[in-house]
């Protein structure tokens, strides 16, 4: 189906930018009508076209620059504007952070609407590029170039293109030429594999039609050197175990898993296929240093479908701070929900009587098992199942009641029926770590009758994005 032409609604010229959004996008408010721009900075003086009317406000994008604000710095990324990964590469770091503490602030207020004392100083990032441990590839017949011009389908090796999806595009593919989200060689990898697909004639996925070869490119590395790489291929063919990958292991024998997948879904995810080892280990291994110089530092396997914070060593800092929050003596129980693969739990094991984790993915509870024993960790427990099912009174009956919980759910929040089942049980602390304050201002309101906030943290996870994790320590009311 054919995309629609937009419309243009209205043309306002000097308009000032005055905010900046949770979305990534800025905001501004000619004659008080609300308009979402992208790639705004507070203080630009700019003409714009609105394009899009909804119920509360307006979408609409910059056609001219009147004045640029003081808040911008120049975009490192060639591919800024096109890719929707950095949004925020236009604002100064320090303004990144400043918008990141004023987002979980407004939330708390607009949303939670509870009492709650000064948000604490938001935890920068030291590495605001390279920093992250995980990024995945989509080949694509339908390749975009960063000033917007498609490529001819009809000319594959013209049109063949290895990058990231153009936002709310399914089926087109932004050529990336160098990413500055994760280290070398991750760049290399990429472009070496693309050249040689090219060379050799191999087919780039067509989404639309769901044929070609080369569908996806994972690639995992850790701050101890261990490097994944995962080739996923919509067929089972000959040439990838003979040729393609064999090509990849010589070129690049720094590589410590290199893995490949056969996915003939319509969907890209593979938890669910088959993962073929070709040469190395079935894991790589990341190091995280123990909160505190009592014990030594922790070790943690990472399978290929396994979940680690996707910024190794700011996950540290989120999780010193879910510690510190705490406060633990040593003779707490701790229930550690949405637990993954048991990483907090691990990280806190030692300093507690016992830990136990729920997690809705049987692989991830495994991982977690086994990386207790890794740490030679023998005070936790872990149990797979839908945290609204498994979280019940007969539960706690067998297991007993937590002392403390630890929360840290996907960005949807916690279910209500999770919320009032804590509410049941009424441990004495609460610490919620999420990466969406809204949701987690929504959860904060239903938990106000019988639980005060009493920190609150925010931890800058993801530079040059709108993206903020925030945690916040919960104490029971006394009546």
């Amino acid at each position: 189906m054919a995309k629609k032409n937009r419309r243009t609604i209205q043309f306002i010229e000097n308009v000032t930018i005055v905010d900046a959004a949770a979305e990534g996008v800025a905001v501004a408010k000619p004659d008080d009508k609300v308009v979402f721009i992208p790639f705004g900075a507070p203080g630009d003086i700019v003409d714009i076209e609105v394009f899009k009317k909804k119920r509360n406000y307006f979408e609409g994008k910059i056609i001219n620059f009147k004045n640029l604000s003081d808040q911008r710095t120049k975009p490192t990324c060639e591919h800024f504007g096109m890719c929707g990964g950095c949004k925020w590469q236009h604002l100064d770091y320090q303004w990144q952070l400043h918008y990141k503490q004023k987002q979980v602030n407004d939330n708390f207020e607009r949303i939670g609407k509870i009492e709650y004392p000064e948000i604490k100083k938001i935890i920068g990032c030291s590495d605001q590029f390279y920093y992250r441990n995980k990024l995945e590839y989509t080949f694509s017949n339908r390749k975009w170039f960063t000033d917007g011009i498609p490529t001819d389908v009809n000319n594959p090796a013209f049109a063949s293109g290895l990058g990231f999806h153009l936002p709310g595009m399914f089926d087109r593919i932004l050529d990336i030429k160098h990413c500055h989200l994760q280290s070398e060689p991750s760049n290399r990898i990429r472009l070496k594999i693309k050249e040689f697909a090219i060379n050799h004639d191999y087919s780039f996925y067509d989404a639309r039609n769901h044929t070609g070869l080369l569908r996806n490119l994972l690639i995992r590395n850790t701050t101890l050197g261990d490097l994944m790489v995962i080739m996923v291929v919509g067929f089972e063919d000959q040439c990838v175990e003979n040729d393609l990958l064999p090509f990849i292991a010589e070129t690049f024998p720094e590589i410590t898993s290199l893995m490949w997948v056969v996915n003939t879904k319509k969907n890209d995810i593979i938890n669910d296929l088959e993962i073929n080892l070709f040469r190395g280990k079935s894991f790589i291994t990341e190091k995280m240093s123990s909160p505190t110089d009592k014990y030594v530092d922790l070790h943690f396997n990472i399978g290929p479908v396994s979940f680690y914070q996707t910024n190794s060593r700011q996950a540290e800092q989120l999780y010193k701070t879910a510690f510190d929050f705490a406060e633990f003596k040593g003779d707490e129980l701790v229930f550690d929900l949405y637990t993954g693969t048991g990483t907090i739990a691990n990280y806190i094991a030692r300093y507690v009587r016992k830990v136990i984790g729920i997690e809705y993915v049987a692989e991830a509870i495994a991982d977690a098992g086994k990386n207790s024993l890794l740490n030679k960790i023998e005070n936790t427990a872990f149990f797979a199942g839908d945290m609204v099912e498994v979280l019940n009174e007969a539960f706690v009956e067998t297991h007993g009641k937590p002392d403390v919980i630890i929360t840290d759910p996907p960005r949807a929040g916690m279910h209500e029926k999770v919320v009032n089942q804590i509410l049941i049980i009424e441990p004495e602390k609460i610490v919620y770590i999420s990466c969406n304050p809204a949701t987690q201002a929504r959860d904060l309101q239903l938990l106000d009758s019988k639980y005060k906030v009493m920190a609150v943290q925010p931890v800058d996870m993801f530079p040059q994005t709108h993206h903020v994790e925030n945690v916040v320590l919960l104490v029971k009311k006394r009546v």
